[in-house]
């Protein structure tokens, strides 16, 4: 079966290139949590921001649009051993599609304000959620990434 997903919007990200999103990883031990930018809808898709003011925090549903398409085994860049791709945030999957969390400080119209961004400029945008209670996990165990959060 396939699937056909039009995009309701754009990043708006410092991230010109996939070189300053591998630079930023390797100078940052945090991450892209100060990462600023913004997610722009589309007009069509504009209606459906209604009452999203209330939230801190959105996933944000994506498509790797640079991304070549990958393998079953990634290499993540601070770990030497190779992993299944499933285990891993590589942007080189079977579909080209991301997801990542992001802080949200407000809106003008159809443009949402973000910090925690990840993404390239000019990244299409598939979807938006909130992030809410149910989506807090106190048990969450994180495999084998947990030698290198420790």
């Amino acid at each position: 079966m396939t699937y056909t997903f039009s995009p309701i919007g754009s990043i708006h990200s410092p991230f010109k290139s996939k070189q300053d999103i591998q630079s930023n990883r390797n100078k940052r031990p945090d991450g892209y949590a100060e990462i600023k930018g913004q997610i722009e809808i589309h007009d069509p898709y504009a209606a459906g921001l209604q009452d999203i003011e209330g939230f801190s925090h959105l996933f944000v549903i994506f498509a790797f649009h640079q991304s070549e398409e990958g393998g079953l085994i990634a290499h993540p860049p601070f770990d030497h051993k190779p992993r299944g791709v499933f285990s891993t945030r590589s942007p080189h999957r079977p579909n080209a599609i991301g997801l990542t969390v992001v802080r949200f400080h407000g809106r003008e119209g159809p443009l949402l304000h973000v910090s925690g961004l990840d993404m390239l400029d000019g990244t299409p945008v598939l979807d938006i959620k909130p992030y809410t209670p149910r989506d807090q996990k106190s048990e969450a165990r994180f495999g084998w990434l947990e030698e290198f959060t420790q």
